[in-house]
């Protein structure tokens, strides 16, 4: 019973210790401060870099439009819309994700 009585007693010693260790910290504004600047100093190059995979898919949708045009195929209205599309949802979601959290 002794046995029982020290191991909880320690336990809560410890416990304690831990909480006051933890208390001391500060209210951690200066970290989020950190975390904050950190998150926003990648937005303009995430940004510029999905500009230019943008760019590259409607080079590639370009070729691809063409080459089925000068074949004939009868597709060819399809799949300009499908790669027009991607290229627009490339840009708007950069920019939208710029405007949202900047």
């Amino acid at each position: 019973m002794k046995k029982i009585n020290s191991i909880k007693l320690s336990f809560t010693l410890v416990f304690s210790l831990m909480a006051s260790a933890l208390l001391a910290q500060g209210d951690g504004s200066a970290g989020i401060t950190e975390a904050t600047s950190m998150v926003t100093s990648y937005f303009d190059p995430a940004t510029n870099l999905i500009y230019a995979i943008g760019a590259i898919v409607g080079l590639i949708g370009g070729v691809k439009v063409y080459s089925k045009f000068s074949s004939g195929d009868p597709d060819t209205g399809k799949t300009a819309a499908s790669w027009f599309g991607a290229c627009i949802f490339l840009i708007v979601s950069a920019t939208i994700l710029r405007s949202f959290f900047l």
